[in-house]
């Protein structure tokens, strides 16, 4: 995986990087602090837990180094340049051998998850750049990191905005720009029908749904063509 993406294999005499862990609400602006880390060091790789955030960071991060030195690796997407220098991966594909300066890993909480903790813990004791190492996620993780990683240091970041509970609500009047969880296929298709219907018409994105499918259902919201995710 790494050296097809242009990265050379981890040396075995790596020094120590800095380790941060930065902690803190939905909304603190963890990622976007991630992204301006990655771009700032030589080469970098970040790890998600979506395939569809790891996607969505993968344009940015294109925007800024080009897209013939961006890679992403998830598991059923794989755009690796010869010379790609940054990489961005859900946590399960993230390619351990690869020797960059920065390696984040996001939504560090998922270490406790029944079925995805194994995974999440590995990369958090494993996963290192060779000049810093970022790990981001809830403020629950903190006893967990200081577990594990006691030489990692905390920083702790507010939430930017304020988050309210609106309470169950109408589709009638949800406002335009919203997006709208459902827990089964067929509801996320009969919520969708009934925007269609007497709204300004909604997206579609399930895991089940082809990368493709999915970018190109994700596009028409971002672009205003619908209203609803």
């Amino acid at each position: 995986l790494a050296t097809s993406a242009g990265i050379m294999p981890r040396s075995p005499a790596d020094h120590t990087s800095r380790l941060r862990a930065v902690l803190g609400p939905t909304n603190p602006g963890k990622t976007h602090l991630a992204i301006e880390r990655l771009t700032a060091h030589s080469s970098g790789m970040i790890g998600f837990p979506l395939r569809l955030l790891a996607r969505e960071v993968y344009d940015k991060v294109c925007a800024i180094k080009g897209a013939d030195r961006v890679a992403l690796i998830t598991g059923e997407e794989r755009i690796e340049p010869k010379n790609a220098r940054w990489l961005l991966c859900t946590a399960e594909a993230m390619p351990l051998s690869a020797d960059v300066a920065f390696v984040a890993l996001d939504e560090v909480q998922l270490g406790a998850d029944r079925e995805r903790g194994h995974i999440f813990t590995d990369r958090m004791l494993h996963a290192r750049g060779r000049e810093e190492t970022m790990l981001l996620g809830s403020a629950t993780a903190e006893p967990l990191i200081r577990a594990l990683l006691p030489e990692a240091e905390i920083v702790s970041r507010p939430r930017f905005s304020t988050l309210s509970h609106a309470g169950a609500r109408k589709l009638s009047r949800i406002p335009p720009r919203s997006a709208i969880v459902a827990f089964s296929a067929e509801q996320v298709y009969a919520v969708a029908e009934m925007l269609r219907r007497f709204r300004g018409g909604a997206a579609v994105v399930m895991g089940a749904l082809s990368p493709e499918t999915r970018n190109r259902q994700v596009s028409l919201y971002q672009d205003g063509e619908v209203d609803y995710l």
